[in-house]
């Protein structure tokens, strides 16, 4: 939201954020199977930080100049037939 973009990877997203404890999540997940829980980790810290995280979250929509509701839907609509129709 502070940037207008999106980006929908983590690793590349905290070398902006740069919260020290991403890396190692990253790596415990990476090494799990998929859906498996992650199991060597402190859940009060990590509530913590969801809790602080989404109040920067809120203030950063609340301040945000993105509109509020997408404006584009039309028009992905119509790329999105096109595609499915192989007419792109």
């Amino acid at each position: 939201m502070e940037t207008g973009k999106v980006e929908a990877n983590l690793g590349n997203l905290n070398r902006e954020f740069n919260l020290p404890y991403i890396p190692d999540l990253i790596a415990l997940k990476a090494a799990g199977t998929e859906k498996e829980k992650i199991k060597e980790i402190n859940l009060e810290f990590h509530h913590q930080e969801y809790a602080r995280l989404r109040e920067r979250l809120v203030l950063a929509a609340d301040n945000s100049h993105l509109p509020d509701a997408p404006s584009a839907k039309d028009a992905l609509n119509d790329l999105l037939i096109r595609v499915r129709l192989n007419k792109s």
